[in-house]
């Protein structure tokens, strides 16, 4: 007979999990009913900020944006277990009656609840009324086990063992392998909505796997818990197979991991009932009690002494003291992570996510390194105080140790050379304490890209909105009572972008000048054309001078490949080609050269100019983008039209450029209506345009906002697609320059176009001529021409007109232009006037007879030069070997009149060519000290003295007592500047 007993009412308890496990499920169910456009919808209508939008739509799959949506409605009450009203008005607001419906549905089905049902307080309300279904629907899937594919058994086996104690189906695992690049699967995400607690399965190979990387990420952007349990004996922190952390680390910092690989199966039961017991405690049940020991038995009581017989009374006996019972030990409270720690390990996380994601080719969206993974130190050198440039071994020697010395640095260097990239090591270096760094050692080590940072106020504030997260305890006014005691060490990064830099009143200058903070160490990275002004003589100067034969094939070996012969074809190029071998010194150019080589993009061996090399460049981008992201919505011919038709990019880049603030940076919503949703997707999709986070500054009283801000993957290639629109320009005939632009600042503007059309470019060469400071820029840019017409020889007849300088410590673009412009006048029978070494000669190959420069380069034999003027550095004795290759040389160059020799010593010659009889040979030792060569002999040009090889002696021992005498003047003035 079937029983009429009701069944026990539910517990506070139980109806609590209950409510949980269907709202869990719900919400894995709405997500999978929310477009992208529904999303934008409600984001807007529920005031979010652009950052938190673009993280929905910048989600590796459509069901993972969704999920972080319904994730942000709980976080902000906008959903909650017994609630959902507010979503159900605002997608009626929207008009989306249907959705509306269907998530009433969904609620109902998985909640057994109306949309706004009152939380019960009293358990016996309402009948239980669970089902063996949703009793397994509340248990099942509440695990997910994430884990590497190289260690699937593994993984297999900590599933079984935990469901024999939790029960079979807790765990959730996925068996199928998810490719490189493929993103996170959409079951996996459901599976991880559904989770309330996410396992970490940790083997060897889970810290080098992209996939785990994302899968921990989703994990922590979920809130959901993590539990990271060890399948092998790895080092924690989690690092990887390269020694550098793991961007892992930083989540788990906080967090106690689990052991699961011990080889005895007794300690192996240990930590496995450790992990149980953490699992039961995390999803709600009571975990197994710890045995407590039995009691201590209490022993029989003395029975008390009988009186004496003789009636007398006893002397009492003395009663023991009571044993003082202990005061009892409090619990121990956990430890307080004070302000400082707080700040440190905010600061440091933020550093991870920044030096951990260095796309060395941006369109490679899977290829991400850490920068300890791809830094290779570039050349440096630093000013001394006579304004020369002495090579520094090491980033290290940046802030030297001895007392007195700069505690501002500047480091300037072209584009390209890797100013950037040196910023994140140093982070690197802080965050990991990198041993031997001096960037380990401050307290606490800032870097802010002052590009973003237009209307900010105060460094603090730059520290508070950029460098810590948005739900960061730390307020403004402790940011700035840590900065203001601490040892701290400050890179401000590209200052060249700075969109304040005209208001000399703001906090970058107010710091550099030492009006406020005076005791932070500084180090600010730009252009060279852009160096901040007004600086003291006690700030250092720096600059970077590009890689070297060793840097590039270093480079190479670390990070594109180890294979011997590969490196060889990859860097044998570079010797062939000249021109690939100067455009390589720069870091940027080098590292596309040698990833872009690798993958066999094309031809490399085959350019010749500048222009040529980033054209294959671009073009390499775009087809890529053909063969990667043409789908079922977009064409491969909506692409090549959309790479072909960028008149709208091209008038941004160059207005930007050519404006007085040199804005690069625009609003997402302002460009994707200039350029459209297809066209900027494209460009996106393929890294030249590069998405980032802005702070809009309101008005005082309102809270600043947060919106999503665009601009090119790096400076050149605005000038690149700017260049495009110059060339439009110079079509009219009319067209002027603009008076406030900074020709050298934009001299790859000028060369692209150059390069990009042959009657645009001899405009362009024209324009730049009329310019009195133009001669440069017409020395970079005529080289990219392929042929010469008239103007441009006249344009090119008077700049050789004049003495052309090549200077060991010009621009590295401009020696190779410079020697280009020469040989070309010279082929084409122009008369160079004069031809100044200063302080660039190294010495002369034997076999091309050609002038080698310090900087590798040569300068072959020139018909057309009348003047050789060769200034070395003071205290240089050439050796004959030396001073007969230069009068090898000099037969060459049929037209030369005069050759000069100034600071360095000449060794003694018994006999001269005749080839010099018709050349004035002149040389100065000395300052004052003037001698001709005039029949075979040194002549003073005062006394008229010849030059006896007794008198050359004294004239040696002389220049060198004058160098040591210069030697001791510097040193003390040295020791005098350092006190």
């Amino acid at each position: 007979m079937a029983s009429n007993a009701k069944p026990p009412p539910e517990s506070p308890k139980q109806r609590e999990e209950s409510v949980s496990s269907g709202f869990r499920h719900f919400k894995v169910a709405l997500s999978t009913v929310l477009t992208m456009e529904i999303i934008m919808q409600l984001a807007n209508i529920f005031g979010y900020p652009k950052g938190l939008i673009d993280d929905f739509h910048r989600a590796d799959s459509m069901i993972i944006g969704a999920l972080k949506m319904v994730n942000t409605m709980e976080e902000r009450g906008q959903i909650a277990p017994h609630d959902i009203s507010q979503l159900l008005d605002s997608l009626k607001e929207i008009g989306n009656l249907g959705t509306a419906s269907k998530v009433q549905e969904l609620f109902l089905e998985h909640t057994d609840r109306a949309a706004t049902d009152p939380v019960d307080t009293d358990p016996a309300a309402q009948p239980l009324n669970v089902t063996k279904s949703d009793s397994e629907k509340e248990t099942k899937n509440q695990i997910f086990i994430s884990f590497s594919f190289k260690a699937l058994d593994k993984a297999e086996y900590l599933k079984k063992k935990i469901e024999e104690s939790l029960g079979l189906g807790t765990c959730w695992i996925c068996k199928e392998r998810v490719e490189v690049g493929q993103g996170i699967r959409d079951e996996i995400a459901k599976a991880m909505g559904l989770a309330k607690v996410v396992i970490c399965a940790i083997s060897k190979e889970y810290t080098n796997s992209i996939e785990c990387q994302r899968e921990v990420n989703l994990a922590s952007e979920l809130k959901k818990t993590l539990i990271p349990v060890l399948l092998d004996d790895v080092q924690w922190p989690l690092m990887k197979s390269d020694g550098v952390p793991s961007g892992m680390a930083y989540i788990f910092a906080d967090m106690l991991y689990q052991k699961f690989f011990s080889e005895n199966s007794a300690d192996r039961e240990v930590d496995l009932d450790g992990l149980i017991n953490t699992l039961k405690g995390k999803l709600g049940s009571q975990p197994d009690p710890v045995p407590t020991p039995d009691p201590v038995p209490t022993p029989d009581p003395v029975p008390p002494l009988k009186p004496e017989s003789d009636g007398s009374q006893p002397d009492p006996v003395p009663t023991p003291d009571p044993v003082p019972t202990p005061d009892p030990v409090p619990p121990l409270k956990p430890e307080s992570d004070d302000t400082m720690s707080t700040f440190i390990r905010e600061l440091k996380k933020t550093g991870c996510a920044l030096y951990d994601k260095i796309q060395p080719i941006p369109y490679i969206k899977e290829k991400m390194y850490s920068v300890g993974k791809v830094f290779i130190e570039v050349g440096m050198e630093r000013r001394d105080e006579h304004d020369s440039w002495k090579t520094l071994g090491s980033y290290h020697d940046i802030f030297p140790v001895e007392k007195g010395n700069p505690r501002i640095q500047v480091i300037e260097g072209e584009p390209g050379y890797g100013k950037s990239t040196l910023a994140l090591q140093m982070v690197y270096d802080w965050c990991n304490k990198v041993s031997g760094s001096p960037f380990s050692g401050p307290d606490i080590l800032i870097c802010l890209n002052l590009r973003q940072l237009k209307g900010i106020t105060s460094i603090a504030q730059a520290i508070k909105q950029f460098l810590l997260p948005l739900d960061s305890k730390l307020e403004l006014l402790d940011v700035e009572h840590l900065i203001s005691k601490n040892n701290i060490w400050v890179i401000f990064d590209a200052y060249d972008e700075y969109p304040d830099q005209h208001n000399r009143n703001n906090f970058v200058m107010q710091m550099l000048k030492g009006k406020i903070l005076d005791h932070v160490n500084i180090l600010l990275t730009t252009r060279s054309s852009c160096i901040p002004p007004g600086l003291g003589a006690l700030t250092g100067r720096l600059r970077l001078t590009g890689f070297d034969d060793a840097a590039r094939e270093q480079y190479v070996r670390k990070v594109v490949t180890g294979d011997d012969e590969a490196v060889k074809k990859i860097l044998e190029q570079l010797n062939i080609n000249p021109t690939l071998g100067v455009l390589c010194q720069a870091p940027l150019f080098s590292v596309m050269y040698a990833h872009l080589t690798h993958n066999k993009d094309g031809m490399l061996h085959e350019i010749s100019s500048v222009t040529e090399f980033f054209g294959h460049m671009i073009s390499c981008f775009l087809s890529h983008a053909q063969n990667k992201l043409s789908g079922a919505d977009e064409s491969p011919e909506n692409l090549q039209t959309h790479a072909d038709t960028h008149a709208a990019l091209d008038k941004l880049a160059f207005e930007a450029l050519t404006s007085k603030m040199q804005r690069l940076v625009w609003d997402r919503t302002f460009f994707v209506g200039k350029l459209g949703k297809d066209f900027y997707k494209l460009y996106v999709g393929v890294g030249i345009l590069v998405e980032e986070e802005e702070i809009d500054i309101p008005a005082p009283g309102k809270l600043p906002q947060h919106k999503t801000v665009v601009r090119f993957y790096h400076k050149l290639f605005s000038e690149w697609y700017a260049a495009y629109h110059l060339i439009e320009c110079v079509k009219s005939r009319s067209y002027i320059l603009p008076e406030n632009i900074n020709l050298y600042d934009l001299k790859f503007l000028f060369m692209f176009a150059c390069g990009l059309d042959q009657p645009g470019g001899s405009q362009v060469i024209k324009l730049l001529g009329e310019r009195a400071e133009g001669a440069e820029s017409v020395v970079l840019c005529t080289p990219q021409l392929k042929e010469w017409s008239h103007d441009i020889q006249t344009t090119v007849r008077g700049i050789v007109s004049r003495p052309v300088r090549i200077g060991r410590y010009r621009s590295r673009l401009l020696q190779p232009s410079t020697i280009q412009l020469l040989e070309l006048a010279s082929q084409h029978k122009i008369p160079i006037s004069e031809v100044r070494l200063l302080k660039s000669f190294s010495s002369v190959d034997p076999d091309s007879l050609s002038l080698v420069l310090h900087s590798g380069l040569c300068l072959p034999s020139l018909s057309t030069l009348q003047e050789l003027v060769i200034v070395t550095e003071p205290g240089r004795e050439v050796t004959v070997d030396e001073w007969t290759g230069i009068l090898n040389y000099t037969k060459r160059c049929q037209l030369l009149k005069s050759l000069q020799f100034r600071r360095c010593l000449l060794p003694w010659m018994d006999s001269f060519p005749t080839s010099l009889d018709n050349v004035e040979v002149v040389w100065a030792p000395l300052i004052g000290i003037h001698y001709y060569l005039r029949s075979g002999r040194w002549q003073n040009e005062r006394s008229g003295e010849i030059l006896t090889r007794g008198a050359y002696d004294d004239l040696v021992t002389k220049f060198r007592e004058v160098l040591q005498h210069l030697r001791l003047a510097e040193a003390k003035e040295s020791r005098e500047r350092m006190k």
